[in-house]
């Protein structure tokens, strides 16, 4: 093993070269599939699925896609030692590292130079070991968050501390920009029914936020009395001023934008209508009521293909909608490089980004195939289809990985 000066995770093995190869990506239209009568845009119709080893289709992407791909969202094994009908997921430890090491370096050279994020579910058993491994690929300053996820509703009791916690973990090619356009979260229910309309204000549901700030930056023109239609006199707390000047006060008051309280004596705050709300700012946790939950995922999975042969560890279509939502936009390519059982191309498809998933297991005939085509003919009513409003529309082209002479 070679030495190194800085500071970095080692293990047997993570020196050696990963396989190299002419491999290429052949089209196979017996598998390709659109559906242009439901009318969707010209770039919903390019996606890819490609059937074979991910290393070597990553490999063979990449002189079509370098710096092109907006948004890498994967789900890869565990390596928790458990043993799923349709993957393993037990590896030597070190085996483990090489495999998720080998492709990390694929997708950093994939990635948008400028625009270009890495979103990677785990859990407790790897993560310590894999914001290592991306630290020294990516760059500890490129860094995001560690969005800790809900995926259970229920209490675990089987363990000393119950599990009920995945986490998504998050790098950016360029996180200064990164933070400039991502994209906020939509409000959720809960969210959204603290806004009211109590007095039938045309302009929509409302609800009230305060008006004073700390004082520590305020200005002169923040500290002025307030007479409230009832005639009481309201001043900014000790410590503290009004958020907004005198003459912006004024404005809003007379847009109706002022509100009293029901007796008109109650200290100032500013109406918000829900109409106004573009959005939050997304923070790390991510609970089961906004992104689902790993029941919500099997019953979408078995409403797609019946309990019979499921998938067994599906993601809910909410969680990778937040993912894209805050990565990227219409038209963007997506790529997931573990598909499994689809679900991110389902939900990237629904979204209108462009997406390509890669899958090495049969599932990739069984399930992934038979689940685009529903949601291209309009067919998938579940999951986000409602939410995002989507009918159907565009189509796919299936890849075969082949190897070259020689190799």
């Amino acid at each position: 093993m070679k030495q190194s000066n800085r500071l970095e995770l080692t293990w047997i093995g993570k020196d050696n070269q990963p396989p190299q190869g002419a491999h290429f990506l052949v089209e196979d239209h017996n598998f390709s599939y659109n559906n242009t009568r439901q009318g969707a845009a010209e770039e919903l119709t390019d996606n890819r699925l490609i059937y074979g080893d991910n290393l070597f289709a990553l490999q063979a992407l990449e002189p079509e896609f370098a710096g092109k791909i907006k948004c890498i969202t994967i789900d890869p094994p565990y390596n928790t030692g458990s043993v799923f009908s349709h993957y393993g997921d037990s590896m030597e430890h070190g085996q483990w590292l090489s495999l998720m090491r080998n492709r990390l370096l694929l997708f950093y050279r994939l990635l948008h130079p400028q625009e270009g994020s890495l979103w990677v579910s785990i859990d407790d058993y790897e993560a310590p070991y894999l914001r290592i491994v991306l630290d020294e690929i990516f760059g500890r300053e490129n860094f995001i968050a560690q969005n800790v996820w809900q995926k259970r509703y229920s209490r675990e009791n089987r363990q000393a501390i119950g599990d009920v916690h995945e986490y998504v973990i998050v790098y950016a090619r360029d996180p200064v920009r990164f933070k400039a356009i991502r994209n906020k979260v939509f409000p959720s229910s809960a969210q959204e029914k603290v806004y009211r309309n109590p007095n039938n204000d045309p302009r929509g549901r409302w609800r009230t936020i305060p008006l004073t700030a700390q004082e520590g930056h305020a200005t002169a023109e923040q500290f002025y009395p307030v007479t409230t239609p009832a005639g009481k006199v309201f001043y900014p707390p000790k410590g503290r001023c009004w958020g907004i000047s005198k003459a912006t006060f004024e404005k809003l008051l007379a847009e109706g934008r002022i509100y009293f309280g029901k007796k008109g004596d109650a200290q100032p705050t500013m109406i918000r209508y829900l109409s106004e709300v573009d959005g939050y700012v997304p923070w790390t946790w991510w609970p089961h009521e906004e992104v689902g939950h790993t029941d919500e995922a099997k019953k979408e999975i078995h409403a797609l293909f019946g309990k019979t042969d499921a998938f067994a560890t599906p993601k809910p279509e909410r969680l990778l909608r937040r993912i894209l939502q805050i990565a990227s936009n219409p038209g963007d390519w997506v790529l997931d490089s573990f598909a499994g059982s689809g679900t991110s191309g389902a939900v990237a498809h629904k979204m209108r980004r462009r997406w390509i998933m890669v899958e090495r297991g049969e599932q990739c005939h069984t399930h992934i195939i038979p689940r685009l085509k529903k949601v291209i003919d309009g067919d998938d009513p579940g999951g986000i289809t409602a939410a995002v409003q989507w009918s159907g529309g565009g189509g796919f082209r299936y890849f075969r990985l082949l190897q070259g002479p020689g190799t």
